[in-house]
């Protein structure tokens, strides 16, 4: 369970979601992630109902496989440790607004004179350069100045829907991942780091290709279209006698398979639908027709004629329905660990796997400085000087044992260590 990132440093100044997002998918891959708090904890602690037996189900969704240091950055003594820290890590991950790491000292520029090989990743709401570099940015607002809530919706004329799932947030922090890991590659073969900087609306951008290539091609842009595909048809949700169904009878061979599946070969002659450009324009129509026959029947029955037939379809599930799905089982989707507060918990799983390396959940998420004492000692401070950390409130967590010489000796999959000899 080493994974593809076994030995990678990375210490997680982020909150919330992308930035987390960006330390799970690093964390999954077998990365040794240092998740550095505040006194109070991420936000998303606070982030209940739901709870667990009293732990937020927000903050262990998206911070398991990571260690847990809490720090007031606001003493000096703190500052201290996070400098070093940093200066033996291989990634640092950071989502404050402009200028906060600055005013800490802890910059790009100044940290990559005292470690060369640091890689910086920067996830904003509207990235550090351009007239929105100072402002803060959100998953609602990036995904409306994005254009996605132009186009997500029943039809145009409706009000503006966003997208159920805050893909922003989420694809920000999936390509603040594939930066590092690149940018990783990068510093196995030089030594050197660099800055990477992305943010949620560049994020929310890429889920436009198809619509901002047809706006390209025509000047005009395109509106909501409920689940149908803007370049293809039929493609789309359909209604059954129980419920719903998506078939994707994108391409003209598919059209046709679906024609006869559902007992209406004569549609394959009518103008109307004679080619994909042709359905495009007919697509209300088209719509109309198949909703009508598909209505006839119950979505499984349907899976079945169209399973059999070789014409790609599929259920509408809801949340707790994929969860129990055989493949959702079968990729290893939802697997479960146990928490020491929450106790035995399921989550979701690593969706990249690794014939070579298997990432997968190695450690729930950390309760708040969980391994504080841990990650100092290993970082060169000894027990006096860990305890004064805590008794000034530099630090904070659990207090270490009595008499231990490392905080690491009672940790557990505790992954690679920070180092050793003191700064």
């Amino acid at each position: 369970m080493g994974g593809p990132l076994s030995g990678c440093r990375v210490i997680e100044l982020a909150h919330i979601m992308a930035g987390p997002v960006c330390g799970l998918m690093l964390a999954d891959m077998g990365a040794d992630v240092i998740k550095v708090e505040k006194p109070s904890g991420d936000d998303t602690r606070h982030s209940v109902p739901p709870d667990i037996n009293g732990e937020s189900a927000a903050y262990m969704m998206m911070n398991r496989n990571k260690r847990g240091v809490a720090l007031d950055l606001k003493k000096r003594e703190a500052r201290q440790v996070l400098r070093r820290l940093l200066r033996r890590a291989d990634v640092v991950i950071e989502n404050y607004r402009k200028g906060t790491m600055d005013k800490l000292g802890l910059g790009y520029e100044t940290l990559r004179v005292e470690n060369p090989g640091l890689i910086y990743v920067e996830i904003s709401g509207f990235g550090r350069t351009g007239p929105y570099a100072d402002r803060g940015g959100f998953d609602l607002i990036t995904q409306g100045m994005s254009g996605l809530m132009s186009i997500t919706g029943e039809a145009p004329g409706r009000p503006p829907v966003k997208v159920g799932a805050p893909v922003s947030d989420i694809t920000a922090g999936i390509l603040g991942a594939m930066g590092a890991t690149a940018a990783y590659a990068h510093k196995l073969q030089t030594g050197q780091g660099q800055r990477v900087d992305t943010s949620l609306y560049e994020a929310a951008i890429t889920h436009t290709y198809w619509q901002s290539a047809i706006a390209f091609a025509t000047g005009v842009a395109p509106g909501p279209m409920g689940s149908a595909h803007p370049l293809n048809a039929p493609y789309q949700a359909f209604e059954t006698a129980d419920g719903w169904i998506n078939v994707g009878a994108a391409n003209q061979a598919n059209w046709e398979r679906l024609a006869h599946l559902i007992g209406a070969p004569e549609l394959c002659a009518d103008l109307r639908f004679a080619t994909n450009a042709d359905r495009m324009r007919h697509r209300l129509e088209l719509e109309a027709v198949l909703n009508a026959i598909l209505r006839k029947r119950t979505t499984a029955e349907w899976l079945d004629v169209f399973e059999a037939g070789g014409l790609p379809a599929g259920p509408v599930l809801s949340i707790t329905e994929m969860h129990d799905h055989p493949q959702t089982l079968a990729r290893d989707m939802v697997p479960e660990l146990d928490h020491p507060v929450a106790g035995r918990m399921q989550t979701i799983g690593l969706p990249v796997k690794f014939s070579a390396t298997p990432g997968g959940i190695r450690r729930p998420a950390p309760l708040l400085g969980q391994h504080t004492a841990e990650v100092l000692a290993e970082a060169g401070y000894g027990p006096e000087e860990i305890a004064a950390m805590f008794r000034c409130g530099a630090a904070l967590g659990p207090e270490p044992e009595t008499g231990s010489e490392t905080g690491a000796q009672t940790g557990s999959g505790a992954g690679p260590q920070i180092g050793g000899t003191r700064a």
